[in-house]
This record gives structure tokens, C-alpha cells and sequence, in this order.
């Protein structure tokens, strides 16, 4: 007889479908006769219809190599490899009719038992539709785990599809043989991603089948972080301001002027913004001509800050002087933020409202001032010399 040594084995599942619908636990059997070593992952609490991945190793000599077991309806003819070293290897299903219990499994390779172990079956399980983790809430953006269990016997069809307002359109579920769920022939998953902008609420999740009628339905609740969820990181700051050839680094956040007519740019920052955020972010104003995108700033001055987005705004024309607000709101509504932009008229002088870029540039009237002393210094001194030398003559 060959000693078993029955052990556990924690197979990772991607994504959050691993986290309900667990691993394959596996058996290895010690050497048999000749070093004939015998390794089953499925060996535990497999339900009728599910695969048995079974890998023979060390076999020697020709002939074929199968394995019989009440829970096959026939011998099971292992298929031949080279790879890391020669061995034979299949993975057969359960029978649907085979009843709850333990029963052995042997191999022969060209005609002689080689090695045995032994396989447990549970009791069929009801088809079941699964949305998520039970329980749990979606945020916008996030990726939503479907998945169809109907390994049960007469169970047909390899096409369903679910469906949900939530959703942006139908999502087929599909079932993946090199998956996490390979000795599963009739586990159909799919992941899905909820849209960005769904709204808070319960949606109704629906399952149909390959000839569209209905199988089964299950809520899904979806609800945007809020101050005080473990999973809300977004601090943010702004709006802030500042003037069109300027830099964010001189951004104010109140007394800003501009005049009517004239253009802003608005800055906000946000240490941890939501996924999709840069695509979504606008500031409004009663006081801008239209509502302002908001990009990421992904220049180098931008570095070793926290992310941060402007758009330059066009203050309108004939506005009024006076303190308009300016809003910017994130975090899928949950985040509102209000500044306040001075607005002057249009006749006040650059210098006055201190931060209209369509102004002339103080620096550069200095710099030509200065530009213009210096000529009229320089034909002072050539004159005088002049004057001297005529006298000298």
C-alpha cells in the first residue's frame, strides 16, 4: 500500500472573486513502486460534475498510463508530457450520479498498479448567481464580481448575460478554463466596472439565459465615500487663483482681482482624487463665460506637490463689479468647495485690479523706463563730448 499524505494547498484567486469563491485544495501520495509519485489537486469536497487535475510522475518503461475510480464512468487514459521531466497527467470529471462519500483512486501504468489515493465527493449543490461579496458596497468606479455556479445536474447553456441601470450596458459571463475556477466546468464569472458618475442607490442585478428568459436576480448597493468612511482619502484645497502668465505657486485663494473681461486661472488640490477624477473636474461661476475644465498639471514644477489641476476662466464681459463665488465640486458630489473672485471695471487700471494679464506688463514698463533713461543719458554724454572737443579745436 501506498502512504497518503494529505495536505492543503491555498491557491490565489485575482480580484475580488477569490474571495468568495475560494481555492483547490490538493493531495499528493508518497512514492509508490519504482518512485511513481501520484498528485491530485481536487481531492477534497469536490461536488459531481467538477474536474480532478491529476499529475503521475516517475513512471518508467512503455505502455499506457491510466486511472480508475468509482467516481469516473471509465478508466481515464493519462496523456503523456516532457516538460520539467517526464510524467502523464488528465483532468477527468466527476460523474453527476456519483454520491456523496470517499472513494479510491488508483494507477496503472502499462498494465501494474503503480499508486493510489483516494477522492471525497459531497452533495450537488442548487445553481447559484452571485453579485460581489455579499453584503458589501460599491463605490463609483469600482469593479463589480459576478459569477453563475450551476454545476447541477441537467443543467444547459454556456450563454448568460446580466444586466442593471447600474451598468453601462449588458456584461456576458463567460467561463475560463485556465481560470481560478478550471475544476469548475460550469462557473461562469465576468468583472465588470461600475460607470464614474452612477448615482447612490440599490440597483436590481439581472441574470438571463441562453434563450433570454430570466434565472435570478440580486441587489447591488452603490454609494460614493463620505467624510468619515475608512475608504475616503480626498483632502482637498481650492479653489485658489491666479493670473493668466502667472504661476500656480502664486495662486491666491482670497482678494483676487480681475476685470471684466478679462481671464483667470483656477486651481485646485486634491491630495488623493478619485479614479477618472482629471476627466470630470469643472469650477463654475455666475462670473465666467462658460464652465472651466480643469486639467492635471503634470509639468515638472508640479513635482513633489499634490495633484493638482487648473483651467483658465473668461470673466464676462459687462459683469457687474463685485465678489462672485467660484465652485469646484469632487469625490462624486461629496466634496463642494466655494472661493470668491473680486471682480472690477473694466476701466480700473491694471495696476489697480492687480491681476488682469490683459494689462500691460508692470515688469516690462519698468523695463523699458529704465531701457529709456539709459538712451537718454548716453546721448547727454555723447553731445557734451562733442562740445569739448570743438572748444579744444
Amino acid at each position: 500500500m501506498v502512504r497518503v499524505n494529505w495536505t492543503r494547498t491555498a491557491v490565489a484567486a485575482p480580484a475580488m472573486v477569490a474571495l468568495w469563491l475560494g481555492a483547490v485544495p490538493a493531495a499528493t501520495a508518497d512514492d509508490g513502486p519504482g518512485g511513481v509519485q501520484l498528485l491530485l489537486n481536487g481531492a477534497f469536497d469536490n461536488r459531481p460534475g467538477e474536474l480532478i487535475d491529476i499529475d503521475v510522475r516517475g513512471v518508467r518503461g512503455p505502455g499506457e498510463v491510466t486511472v480508475s475510480s468509482p467516481v469516473f464512468p471509465r478508466p481515464v487514459r493519462l496523456t503523456p508530457y516532457a516538460e520539467d521531466g517526464p510524467g502523464h497527467h488528465g483532468r477527468p470529471a466527476i460523474s453527476m450520479s456519483v454520491a456523496p462519500g470517499t472513494y479510491p483512486l488508483t494507477v496503472r501504468a502499462g498494465g501494474r498498479w503503480v499508486a493510489e489515493d483516494r477522492v471525497e465527493v459531497k452533495a450537488a449543490r442548487r445553481p447559484e448567481f452571485r453579485v460581489s461579496a455579499p453584503g458589501e458596497v460599491l463605490r463609483p468606479g469600482e469593479r463589480v464580481a459576478l459569477s453563475f455556479d450551476d454545476l447541477y445536474p441537467g443543467e444547459r447553456g454556456d450563454v448568460f448575460t446580466a444586466a442593471s441601470p447600474a451598468f453601462g450596458a449588458k456584461v456576458r459571463l463567460t467561463h475560463d478554463p485556465a481560470g481560478s475556477h478550471w475544476n469548475n466546468p460550469r462557473m461562469f464569472t465576468a468583472l465588470v466596472a461600475l460607470p464614474m458618475d452612477v448615482k447612490d442607490g440599490t440597483y436590481k442585478v439581472e441574470l438571463s439565459g441562453p434563450d433570454g428568459r430570466r434565472i435570478d436576480e440580486k441587489p447591488l448597493e452603490v454609494r460614493a465615500a463620505r467624510h468619515g468612511d475608512h475608504d475616503y482619502v480626498g483632502r482637498v484645497r481650492g479653489p485658489a487663483f491666479f493670473t493668466g502668465p502667472g504661476r500656480p505657486d502664486d495662486a491666491r485663494v482670497h482678494g483676487h482681482r480681475v476685470r471684466a473681461g478679462g481671464s483667470v486661472n483656477v486651481l485646485w488640490r486634491d491630495s488623493s482624487p478619485d479614479p477618472g477624477e482629471e476627466e470630470r473636474l469643472m469650477a463654475t461661476s455666475p462670473a465666467f463665460e462658460r464652465p472651466v475644465p480643469l486639467r492635471r498639471d503634470d509639468s515638472k514644477a508640479g513635482d513633489g506637490d499634490d495633484p493638482r489641476y487648473y483651467g483658465p476662466a473668461r470673466v464676462r464681459a459687462g459683469l457687474e463689479p463685485g465678489r462672485y463665488p467660484v465652485t469646484v465640486i469632487s469625490h462624486h458630489g461629496r466634496v463642494k468647495r466655494t472661493g470668491h473672485l473680486v471682480v472690477t471695471n473694466p476701466a480700473a487700471s491694471a495696476a489697480a485690479s492687480g491681476s488682469d494679464d490683459d494689462g500691460p506688463d508692470r515688469t516690462l514698463l519698468i523695463a523699458a523706463t529704465s531701457a529709456g533713461l539709459a538712451a537718454a543719458c548716453a546721448a547727454t554724454g555723447v553731445g557734451l563730448l562733442r562740445r569739448r572737443a570743438r572748444a579744444g579745436a
